[in-house]
């Protein structure tokens, strides 16, 4: 995988005057069943986090509240994205290395991951990542 697979997917968005809502299918919307659900929340305004890369986890990430940046490298390039909707999600596939940085006060991060939690598929080195990245394994 390559930093130029990692893409922002408008979610569906179903506007009504009591409020609006989107939807996330595994499978539909996002090219992955979803295993795992977990948020970050009460990130004091301006703070990061993560800093770590996964070898076969998929994730999509939602701001749900408030805004940050992503910042996604796949050992050879890195790009950063903004995140401040809820009907936007960052996909990021297989290989990458991520940091959430940046966060506004009150901002919550949701993220859809393609396994259940193994902390064997994490990499939080991040000259580790890049050289097994470099390797092609």
């Amino acid at each position: 995988m390559s930093i130029d697979d990692c893409r922002i997917i408008e979610l569906p968005k179903i506007t009504d005057l009591r409020g609006n809502l989107s939807v996330i299918e595994g499978g539909v919307q996002i090219p992955f069943d979803i295993k795992r659900v977990y948020y970050l929340y009460d990130v004091p305004g301006g703070s990061s986090r993560a800093g770590h890369g996964h070898k076969e986890l998929q994730q999509l990430i939602v701001a749900m509240s408030g805004s940050f940046d992503v910042i996604v490298d796949d050992g050879f390039k890195r790009r950063k994205f903004q995140l401040n909707r809820s009907y936007f999600g960052l996909y990021i596939p297989k290989g990458m290395w991520r940091e959430v940085e940046n966060f506004s006060s009150g901002g919550v991060c949701l993220v859809l991951a393609s396994t259940i939690y193994d902390p064997l598929d994490y990499f939080h080195d991040y000259e580790d990542f890049r050289d097994f990245v470099r390797s092609g394994k």
